[in-house]
């Protein structure tokens, strides 16, 4: 397992400076603050020089000063913000919009013509030569704008290596729709799914749920398509709980996903690691605290159990480590995944429930527990990130950019 990976390292030598990047636009930005601290943590136990760059909800950069403490002040009912590195104003969130218009930046010019909601949005000479310093990014971005290939393409854009899956493994996996397209033609096994448009079901609500009954069985999950974390998912046992599911996924995604529930269902999670030649770590199992793992659980107690390893037969382990790596291909998926199953204890039978190119790195997260449990440590794990997106960026900087 660790030759593969240390195969694919770079030539680079530390301290390098890395740009750690969290918050973001995302219903998932709490837990974003709470992975990156975390990884903030490993980076500096492995020896980096780390400059953490926020992302405020409103889609502001936070540059300098002490993003993390900004950030995780404002989840509360006011919001701090700098006017200089050590001078905080705390203002009323909702008369101002939730940051709109605010100087949430503590890099920027505070000599800027046009002060107030037409601040200049460039950093100041200091700042700006700490962006400039920076040698690789890690986006600790989870959902929307950070995890669906969106920084990903300002990154590659700016020809700044960072870490994770790239542009279109990211947009793909981040897709449930597109993603289960491209597991079923990679062979994988799924379990049997509709896909229901939002504007189609507002428009008639009724047949929307009908084309779902004659596809499906109840019971049924349904989520947005385009979210993570269990954020917008719901159990339904019948029509009227189909109604309000779908309701509650339509506020976060035009396309909604509809999963027929698995009998005797075990959760079975495999992390991914590497490049060209991914590794799986051994599989682990979650015993949700709640009817099922939804965000509460993953996030909010400690009422779920992650059994490492999973209690599973050679055969069976060795079964969902190929499929967590014919997963990661399928996606072309880069650096690191995390990839969910569905096991039907009865039968034996694994379904690969998703694919998350940026899981989470909170202190109850399967991701780096499973490759703890696999023999490495969390500060080498990040190393282990870093090198693999160094090594993936030195090989695409073989590609000609002229002709």
């Amino acid at each position: 397992m660790t030759d593969k990976i240390r195969a694919e390292q770079n030539s680079y030598q530390k301290p390098l400076r890395i740009g750690v990047v969290f918050g973001g636009r995302s219903s998932e930005h709490e837990v974003s603050l709470a992975s990156a601290s975390n990884v903030i943590d490993a980076l500096k136990r492995a020896g980096y020089q780390v400059s953490p760059i926020g992302i405020a909800p409103s889609g502001r950069w936070l540059i300098g000063g002490d993003p993390m403490k900004l950030l995780s002040d404002n989840a509360g009912s006011s919001v701090t913000t700098y006017r200089g590195e050590n001078s905080p104003t705390t203002i009323d969130a909702q008369a101002h919009g939730n940051f709109n218009q605010l100087d949430l930046d503590a890099g920027l010019d505070p000599h800027a013509e046009g002060r107030g909601e037409n601040w200049s949005l460039l950093p100041s000479t200091k700042h700006a030569s700490q962006l400039a310093d920076i040698d690789l990014i890690f986006p600790v971005l989870h959902g929307p704008y950070g995890e669906d290939g969106t920084i990903q393409g300002l990154l590659e854009m700016a020809n700044l290596p960072y870490v994770g899956c790239g542009v279109a493994s990211s947009a793909l996996a981040m897709d449930k729709v597109l993603a289960k397209q491209l597991f079923a033609a990679a062979g994988l096994t799924q379990v049997k799914y509709v896909v229901v448009m939002r504007n189609r079901y507002r428009a008639d609500p009724e047949e929307s749920c009908r084309v779902v009954e004659e596809a499906l069985r109840y019971p049924l999950f349904v989520k947005p398509a385009n979210l993570g974390s269990s954020v917008g998912v719901t159990k339904a046992r019948n029509r009227d709980e189909l109604h309000t599911a779908i309701t509650i996924a339509a506020q976060y995604d035009r396309k909604i996903l509809v999963e027929e529930a698995v009998p005797s269902c075990r959760e079975i999670e495999v992390s991914v690691l590497g490049n060209d030649e991914p590794v799986a770590s051994i599989p682990g199992e979650i015993i949700p605290g709640h009817e099922f793992y939804d965000y509460a659980a993953k996030y909010l107690d400690d009422s779920s159990q992650l059994l490492i390893p999973a209690q599973l037969s050679a055969e069976q382990v060795t079964r969902v480590q190929e499929m967590a790596v014919a997963a990661f291909h399928a996606i072309d998926g880069t650096g690191l995944a995390r990839i969910d199953f569905l096991m039907d204890n009865q039968s034996g039978i694994f379904y690969l429930n998703e694919i998350n190119t940026m899981p989470g790195f909170t202190r109850i997260s399967m991701y780096p527990k499973l490759w703890e449990a696999s023999g490495i440590s969390y500060p080498e794990l990040v190393d282990r990130l870093v090198q693999l997106a160094l090594a993936r960026y030195e090989d695409h900087q073989q590609n000609s950019t002229s002709h």
